[in-house]
């Protein structure tokens, strides 16, 4: 595995949603540090936004940027832990023609593992793809967005990515 320095790298466009009933984009950490990390890597920063731990609230703002023709891809922190207020899975479960990708979780929890001990079986991080737009989610601490971002979704979000990656199937995600 590794990147093919050949090839040109593919920047895509990616939102950051921060699922909070708390925090603002001033007190949005784990959120600072994914837009830091997006940018960085030479891919654009689409949106950005907050939104309260409401699993309708959340499908609308995950619909609204589905049907965004200029968003890729969707990356969210919080709302992935047990308790009732967590719904960012539910959320994505009413997202319609949702696909879980179940290997994203199962390799969070694994990196997390490392990081955190056992703590990593309250995590439910996971992801679809819905109607060709790739979401992401992950837990809202900050250490939580570094595994998922530096250990998954850096090297998948990258075109040179190889043996594979998710940029080069954006193409055919709609596909029938």
């Amino acid at each position: 595995m590794a990147i093919d320095e050949a090839k040109p790298f593919t920047p895509i466009n990616i939102a950051v949603l921060t699922v909070s009933d708390t925090r603002t984009l001033e007190t949005d950490t784990s959120g600072d540090i994914l837009a830091a990390r997006i940018t960085a890597k030479g891919h654009s920063l689409a949106a950005r936004t907050i939104v309260k731990d409401d699993a309708g609230a959340l499908v609308d703002q995950f619909n609204a940027w589905i049907d965004d023709p200029s968003i890729d891809a969707i990356v969210s922190t919080g709302g992935t832990g047990l308790t009732g207020r967590d719904v960012t899975p539910e959320a994505l479960s009413r997202i319609e023609g949702a696909r879980d990708i179940p290997g994203f979780g199962e390799l969070f929890r694994w990196l997390s593992f490392k990081t955190i001990g056992t703590s990593t079986v309250q995590s439910r991080a996971c992801a679809v793809v819905a109607r060709g737009t790739y979401i992401f989610a992950l837990p809202g601490s900050n250490g939580a967005v570094k595994d998922g971002w530096d250990g998954i979704l850096s090297e998948q979000l990258d075109n040179r990515n190889r043996p594979c990656n998710f940029v080069e199937l954006m193409p055919r995600l709609t596909e029938k």
